[in-house]
């Protein structure tokens, strides 16, 4: 009887032993790709403060080439004003909260409060960084579109990196492989083209949509790794991929319509 329960207390230490192993790695990865993502933000941050040549060339000739192309194709910067329009800022509000409501209903509250959590502070941050950089936007002859406020980073881009971020994250535990296929192909060419508008229209410089582009996405890695550790160390769940089942796969029997996954075959 001692023998086996030193062999399962041997195993339990084990096995906790592996969990923190397996938790001190991922937060350790987590870590290495914030600051991957990060480092990036940060140096082309301090490009736009210094007005760095090269940067302030390649902005100037994608805002020069683009207006140029918008002034003789009023069909282009018709779709161009079409596409800045349908993927606004409220848009993503509008299809976060919603998503937030379903999921409350649903009584997924910890999602809702990621899913809340994360449209609001990388929102709030987009705006304080604009305050703070305070950078003029494009100012262009017969320009196709005014935007007020300052320019870095792309309010549209971030918004939509963001609202596009957090419903893949929701999305990926409920579907299939295909599936994961089309919301990701959607996740990755909505804020590109978001961000290609706005840089059309000539209301945004190309490094204020990259730096759009990397913020908001740094934002949604933060929150998604901050919840990855609350549901591995405080909850106790088995550990997740996010990039492939989304933030807490464990829950697509609560927030799935029929308690599977959707578009389900019988």
């Amino acid at each position: 009887m001692s023998r086996r329960r030193g062999w399962r207390g041997w195993r339990g230490r084990r096995g906790r032993r592996d969990a923190e192993h397996g938790l001190g790695l991922r937060l350790t990865v987590a870590t290495a790709a914030l600051v991957l993502i990060a480092v990036p933000f940060t140096v082309l941050l301090v490009f736009v403060k210094t007005s760095f040549g090269p940067l302030t060339e390649i902005d100037e000739g994608a805002a020069w080439d683009l207006h140029a192309y918008a002034i003789g194709n009023p069909g282009f910067a018709r779709l161009m004003e079409l596409v800045s329009d349908v993927f606004a800022p409220l848009t993503w509000r509008i299809a976060v909260g919603a998503a937030v409501a379903w999921l409350v209903w649903r009584r997924a509250y910890h999602l809702a409060l990621w899913a809340v959590t994360t449209i609001t502070v990388g929102g709030l941050l987009g705006l304080a960084l604009k305050v703070i950089v305070a950078r003029a936007r494009p100012s262009l002859p017969d320009p196709v579109a005014i935007a007020p406020g300052a320019s870095f980073p792309s309010g549209h881009t971030v918004n939509a990196v963001l609202g596009t971020g957090i419903l893949l994250l929701l999305v990926l535990p409920l579907v299939r492989e295909r599936g994961r296929v089309l919301a990701w192909t959607l996740a990755v060419l909505i804020p590109l083209a978001v961000g290609f508008s706005r840089i059309a229209l000539g209301v945004h410089w190309f490094s204020d949509v990259v730096g759009g582009l990397v913020f908001g996405v740094a934002v949604v890695a933060a929150t998604a790794a901050a919840f990855e550790t609350w549901r591995r160390h405080d909850v106790g769940r088995r550990p997740a991929q996010p990039l492939r089942e989304g933030v807490g796969p464990e829950t697509k029997s609560e927030i799935a319509p029929e308690g599977g996954r959707i578009a389900r075959r019988p």
